[in-house]
């Protein structure tokens, strides 16, 4: 097992794992809290590593960041302005920002597909260099996700416990009883929409330092290891509390990562990834519906042997 699955792979994978796991919190705040499909995530996890990339080149690596989560909140806007004020279904709305967004995303990069950033300074490379001790700078970039994902968390908490972020919810739970309470649920909406892309703009600028390099076709598929994460989350560890639900995002996104890299082990081409993908949100989905069917069928039969002892005793009774 060691040799299957070395230090190197287990620590990449929880380096993109946490990466992808910003995704997956982002749509957790659009699709679980507001209950609104937002398919502009592909293009908007590319805009977030276009703009990083950009301002990273330019000796900006902590600006990148965020110039990204602000334009993450553009994204955001156009996406709830069409939904709110222009009446654009939830997932139509998506199509056409992420559609939008591809030539957006072509004109940030100067109209080319690539951007490296090979040579110029990224937060990984600086916060390496706070030590020149090897064991912390192998691990460096693991550290420094963590903690980013961590203070993310809290803020997401925090932020879903303000009176704004109650709002929210309860717009995602009942926009009718929001309406008569006074409040716009166009407002939360939009508040919502902006916080879940500026977070998903974030991943992009992260994964963009990470890797350095920005392609243009980066985010494709994205909302889909999004969801997977989400559901893999949800599925470990149910819809209770706030802070448990948010912390098992990461967790079903690292889960992910790992049979990702479980997969390339296996030497799955790279190009069966993407229905690899597919099978495991197929099966992280069922797996609730499997667990309350196999729950039923034993109580059904716990009640059929309860039945057939009773019938037995009555007859015994009879004679």
């Amino acid at each position: 097992m060691t040799g299957f699955l070395t230090a190197g792979i287990i620590r990449t994978a929880l380096e993109v794992g946490l990466v992808y796991s910003l995704v997956a919190l982002s749509l957790f705040i659009s699709y679980s809290i507001l209950n609104i499909c937002d398919l502009s995530t592909d293009g908007c996890y590319t805009l977030g590593c276009a703009v990083g990339a950009v301002v990273t080149i330019a000796g900006h690596p902590f600006l990148a960041i965020f110039a990204a989560m602000a334009a993450g909140i553009c994204s955001g806007f156009v996406t709830a302005f069409l939904q709110t004020r222009l009446g654009v279904e939830s997932i139509l709305a998506g199509i056409i920002v992420n559609t939008g967004l591809y030539t957006v995303n072509l004109a940030v990069m100067g109209f080319s597909s690539n951007v490296s950033i090979f040579g110029t300074d990224t937060i990984f490379s600086l916060f390496s260099g706070l030590s020149g001790n090897k064991t912390f700078t192998s691990w460096s970039k693991l550290l420094l996700l963590a903690l980013l994902v961590l203070a993310v968390c809290f803020l997401i908490r925090w932020f879903l416990s303000t009176t704004l972020g109650l709002s929210i919810r309860a717009t995602g739970d009942s926009p009718a009883m929001v309406r008569a309470s006074s409040i716009d649920p166009c407002f939360t909406i939009t508040v919502g929409l902006c916080v879940s892309n500026a977070i998903t703009a974030l991943a992009g600028c992260l994964i963009a330092q990470y890797n350095k390099t920005c392609d243009i076709n980066l985010g494709t598929g994205m909302v889909t290891i999004a969801l997977a994460s989400l559901v893999i989350g949800e599925t470990l560890f149910g819809k209770h509390k706030m802070m448990t639900r948010i912390f098992g995002m990461v967790i079903g996104s690292c889960l992910y990562r790992f049979i990702i890299s479980i997969a390339l082990r296996l030497n799955v081409p790279t190009e069966a990834f993407k229905l690899v993908s597919a099978l495991i949100v197929a099966v992280a989905i069922a797996t609730p519906r499997a667990r309350e069917l196999v729950q039923f069928k034993h109580k059904q039969r716990m009640a059929m042997r309860a039945r057939k002892s009773m019938q037995g005793g009555r007859a015994d009774a009879e004679n």
